[in-house]
């Protein structure tokens, strides 16, 4: 017996002691929470640092220590130790525009222009479905959507926000989520007095959540009036809010705005002194060269979301230009109901491919500018690039683990082209929020994905039935 129990002691001692095999005993090693080993660590930092065979290291909701396998694995003892050998170690990616709940939406009309889009199908549909239950529902199902493609981080513009935040804070993931503001009543707010009340409330609650910000969303420039545009930026100056905004989303758009107040949209909202470094713009498709200085002067986050874009016709965003003059422009899906999904390895491809064929340029665009565009240069259009978008020491635990194995990703050659060019949502092994485990081996740790299907498929028949009446 004596000897049975010093066996085990001795049992423990190492597996402490050796937290990856091989690794030397240090009874000195720090304590940490998730030790990362073994992958290919892109880092989009500041030197845009690739470390093969490399590690990272958790405790809490930060990254403590990012550097070699053999390192690491003598400096930390971890509570959970992921063997990512094989695999890409990603910084989370970063959806800079969608509509989360509108997953429910999907296909609901397809192969139309924006405007017919909206006002023969979407809002109507919009009127006749959408509460807080409908909310909580489609939001549940774009969550899960978003997490299984190692997004970690999302920027939200829809009704019913609090709802939005409520779900999203449950399912473990990061939000900058947009309460909308516009002129004509629609499920929560009937007047943009109520929804501007209704912001100030909602910004006020979430306010220093660790995966919550919370923002103001006007519609808008032509469905919100000058003068609630003055007071939303007003509302983000006394409360520190974002705010999120569709602008120049289509010719006729900027026609409009120009017809109306002899100015086109960027320049408009400039001249009412709308914009600043908490302003992010949805689409900017129709913005002039001087339009896009305007946007850099004032530290403007941009959401470029070429799928959406394209499908609606909505015209070609000049990304190559932005990245020029440094604007801080990220990727985003759009809602489902435009798209049809959340897929952000969809949007990198391409936005990669789009601005070459668009540009006749096969040089613009490369698959690291691309890649950027989701990750670090997405995290400075949502202004969190101090906290996320790359894997840095304090920043806030934000981690894809991405299979490299695939058939379709075999061989690779360079770390870039394999994610941008040959990766797919169904790639992603492993995801880590705020420095906890939401997904491991493709298996949802904090989503129910059978009764989020089920609620989902519900709502079909009944939008089904709302629209034949």
């Amino acid at each position: 017996m004596y000897k049975l129990k010093l066996f085990v002691a001795l049992l423990l001692f190492f597996s402490l002691s050796f937290p990856v095999a091989g690794a030397a005993v240090n009874s000195a090693a720090k304590r940490v929470d998730v030790l990362i080993v073994g992958g290919t660590v892109v880092t989009m930092d500041g030197g845009r640092r690739v470390i093969e065979d490399g590690a990272v290291a958790i405790r809490g909701d930060k990254i403590v220590a990012i550097g070699r396998t053999t390192d690491l694995s003598k400096q930390y003892r971890a509570r959970e130790v992921i063997n990512a050998r094989g695999k890409a170690v990603i910084p989370g990616l970063i959806n800079t525009h969608t509509h989360v709940p509108m997953t429910l939406f999907r296909g609901i009309a397809d192969d139309l222009d924006l405007n017919e889009w909206l006002t023969k199908y979407i809002f109507p549909a919009e009127a006749k479905n959408v509460n807080e239950q409908f909310v909580r529902v489609g939001a549940r199902l774009g969550l899960a959507e978003m997490i299984r493609g190692g997004t970690t981080t999302y920027c939200d513009m829809y009704y019913f926000e609090d709802a939005i935040a409520d779900e999203t804070k449950k399912a473990g993931m990061r939000g900058v989520l947009g309460e909308t503001i516009i002129q004509f009543p629609v499920a929560d707010n009937k007047t943009p007095d109520e929804a501007l009340a209704y912001t100030d409330r909602f910004i006020a609650k979430w306010k220093n959540d660790p995966l919550i910000v919370a923002a103001a969303a006007p519609h808008a420039p032509y469905t919100v009036s000058t003068d609630d545009l003055k007071r939303v930026r007003a509302l983000s100056d006394r409360l520190g809010a974002p705010v999120v905004i569709h602008v120049a989303e289509t010719k006729k758009e900027r026609d409009d705005i120009l017809a109306k107040y002899g100015k086109t949209p960027v320049d408009y909202l400039d001249s009412i002194g709308f914009l600043s470094d908490k302003t992010i713009i949805a689409h900017s498709i129709w913005v002039t060269d001087e339009e896009i200085g305007i946007l850099a002067k004032n530290n403007v986050g941009v959401g470029h979301c070429p799928q959406s874009n394209m499908k609606l016709a909505s015209g070609v965003a000049p990304v190559p230009a932005m990245l020029k003059a440094d604007v801080a422009v990220g990727l985003g899906t759009d809602g489902a109901a435009s798209n049809n999904d959340l897929d952000m390895w969809e949007e990198i491809d391409t936005a990669a491919k789009l601005h070459k064929n668009h540009s006749g340029d096969p040089k613009v665009v490369n698959a690291e500018q691309a890649f950027e565009m989701a990750t670090i240069r997405g995290a400075r259009a949502l202004h969190l690039e101090k906290i996320i978008g790359s894997i840095e020491t304090g920043k806030r635990a934000d981690i894809a683990i991405v299979d490299l194995d695939s058939d379709h990703q075999t061989p690779y050659f360079n770390i870039y082209s394999a994610l941008v060019y040959s990766t797919k949502a169904a790639d992603v092994d492993t995801v880590v929020i705020n420095g906890r485990i939401v997904m491991k081996g493709r298996r949802l740790l904090t989503l129910n994905e059978n009764a989020i299907k089920k609620d989902a498929n519900a709502y079909r028949d009944k939008i089904i039935k709302s629209l034949g009446n």
